[in-house]
């Protein structure tokens, strides 16, 4: 069974004509119901005619349907004899777009999202409350140190839902869950180019530089070795 809205096209057609058409399909009616706007009560240069094709709907359906054609008709018609034409040009400019959208845009977006998921459920985070647990601070103000680290370049956070979120391979187990020495150096490297988001992303990205392998699955190992594939990727950045 169809619905109403299946049955029911829309097209815009150029022609120097100041009315709404409703024209009946198959079903159709005698005569195609005009819902007819005189050229007065349209803003200056309007000369477009939209033709609304309704098929395969029940008698009471199509009745409903141009009773509210008609309806709303008659009330936009009384609101442009109210509202300048200034007024309509300006509410006009508000709904349609500063410049197309690029055709990529959306491809973009949702990759956004499917690489930020990626890195959210990795495992590899903590909050400040979690870090303070780990770490043997006093919980009452548990993102006090975090933030000091965070602003001093020592660790680096993600910020979601209001809520930091901290590396777990940024922090040393052997000296208490501080932040690992060898992270500032990189985080200073990369910082110019990336911000938190794409601090994580590379980190938690394969990297050819380390023969395919993730920079942080390597910096305890070979902090060194991360250090200078960051210096890699900022000159790559910059050479193009």
């Amino acid at each position: 069974m169809s619905s109403a809205a299946e049955n029911i096209t829309i097209q815009r057609e150029s022609q120097p004509a100041h009315r709404v058409t409703i024209q009946l399909g198959r079903d159709a009616k005698p005569n195609a119901l005009q819902a007819n706007i005189p050229p007065s009560e349209f803003p200056t240069g309007v000369k477009d005619r939209f033709v609304v094709d309704v098929n395969g709907l029940t008698e009471e359906l199509t009745d409903a349907f141009f009773e509210g054609i008609e309806l709303m008709s008659q009330a936009f018609g009384a609101q442009l004899k109210r509202m300048p034409e200034a007024n309509i040009a300006g509410l006009v400019s508000v709904l349609i777009p500063a410049k197309p959208a690029r055709p990529t845009l959306l491809r973009e977006a949702k990759m956004l999202a499917k690489g930020k998921t990626r890195i959210l459920q990795s495992g590899d985070w903590l909050t400040a409350q979690e870090v303070a647990e780990v770490a043997g601070f006093k919980t009452v103000n548990s993102s006090a140190q975090t933030s000091k680290w965070k602003r001093s370049d020592r660790i680096f956070a993600l910020r979601h839902e209001g809520v930091d979120y901290f590396p777990v391979y940024g922090l040393d187990p052997s000296t208490g869950y501080r932040p690992l020495k060898a992270l500032a150096p990189i985080i200073q490297v990369l910082k110019s180019r990336k911000d938190d988001w794409g601090l994580a992303f590379w980190f938690g990205s394969t990297n050819s530089y380390l023969g395919g392998r993730m920079p942080k699955d390597v910096l305890k190992e070979d902090p060194a070795l991360v250090l200078e594939a960051a210096k890699d990727e900022v000159c790559g950045v910059l050479h193009g």
